[in-house]
């Protein structure tokens, strides 16, 4: 069979072997059903997304507007160096911006920016608003040296709470969720959710963990977001988990069942169909997250007397120099073998606390459905 292939386009088989097509830079999909791979239907949507990213490149964004210290500001080295996450919510932000792109920048104020604050909270919601205004005042930060604009107006526009009678987005695990969710995931999925649970790593930092990262007991590495430097201990509960984890030769520690590393959106995908299914048993509490892990770690060790530095040194919630030499992380992984004995023994106590559950949950017994 003759392979298909076209400039700018990803043309790839998913999961369930069912061939796909999306433009690269945009993201736009074709329906390879109703064009099929290789047929003029197929080239006709190809060649209509190529002159839809042409009409756009053309239109240029004027000078001396909102939208051009936007521009600007996606061209420094600043956001370059960004988490690709926090890259495309910004992205995001500025599609919100896009009406009001061709502001003058002379009519820019405080007042201004509140009030697109204020509008963005109706109309996105009040924590994409408060990233609106950050993605402003990150824009107007980067273009008062250069002489775009004269102060940063978005400084002082207070950010939104969360309201009071909506729950957190990513709230701690509890020790009974704990328990079942590992006793019920495959082993490939069992073995992510424990380097989580034990390190506080955030989610696509764990999945992307390289084999050559870990020392002898200490996980070295970078946080994506911040890149801050972490040097994780690795405890007795961590290191069961790890002996536990099915051989694979992918380079991170972590692989799918196929034994190839993961992606975030593959493992998203997985757990996400696995807890739904746990959900409907009422066997756990809707509203667990990966990155609730995250808080859980915080959240257990802050309960137990650790301060918030130490916690943070755990977590990575620092921006070190890339130029720190390892002799100074290997005085914060001595800190946080500390650190990590307390969440152990803290676990420990809870789950000795925890009364056994009214339900019988059998080890794996979901495997085959998940």
């Amino acid at each position: 069979m003759t392979s298909v292939r076209v400039k700018g386009f990803k043309i790839f088989k998913d999961r369930h072997g069912r061939q796909r097509c999306y433009h690269r830079n945009t993201g736009h999909k074709i329906d390879l059903q109703k064009a099929p791979l290789g047929s003029a239907e197929f080239f006709a949507e190809c060649e209509a997304i190529r002159a839809i990213v042409d009409a756009q490149l053309v239109k240029a964004t004027k000078a001396g507007t909102l939208g051009g210290l936007i521009k600007s500001y996606f061209e420094t080295e600043h956001y370059q160096n960004l988490a690709e996450a926090t890259r495309r919510d910004y992205r995001k932000c500025a599609d919100f911006l896009e009406p009001i792109k061709d502001t003058p920048i002379h009519v820019i104020d405080t007042p201004l920016i509140a009030g697109i604050h204020n509008k963005a909270a109706k109309k996105i919601g009040w924590r994409r608003a408060n990233m609106v205004r950050t993605l402003l005042s990150e824009v107007f930060r980067y273009s008062i040296p250069m002489g775009l604009i004269a102060a940063n107006y978005a400084k002082d526009v207070i950010p939104k709470r969360r309201p009071r009678e909506q729950a957190y987005a990513n709230r701690p695990w509890s020790i009974e969720e704990r328990d079942v969710v590992l006793s019920r995931a495959k082993p490939h999925v069992r073995a992510a959710l424990a380097l989580m649970m034990n390190t506080g790593l955030d989610p696509s930092d764990a999945l992307k963990l390289r084999k050559d990262q870990i020392d002898g007991d200490t996980i070295w590495g970078v946080r994506g977001k911040t890149g801050a430097e972490v040097a994780i201990p690795v405890g007795p509960t961590l290191q069961a988990a790890f002996d536990r984890i099915p051989k694979h030769e992918a380079e991170t520690v972590l692989s799918s069942s196929r034994g190839e590393a993961w992606t975030y959106n593959g493992f998203s995908t997985v757990w996400h169909r696995f807890k739904t299914a746990l959900e409907k048993e009422g066997v756990i509490a809707s509203g667990l997250t990966l990155k609730g892990l995250r808080h859980t770690v915080a959240t257990t060790l802050r309960e137990a007397g650790l301060d918030e530095r130490r916690i943070a040194d755990l977590l990575g919630q620092k921006t070190p120099s890339m130029a720190r030499h390892y002799s100074r992380s290997a005085n914060l992984a001595d800190k946080n073998r500390e650190t990590m004995a307390t969440l152990e023994k803290e676990i420990e106590r809870r789950t000795k606390t925890v009364k056994p559950s009214t339900k019988s949950v059998k080890p794996d017994q979901e495997e085959d459905k998940l």
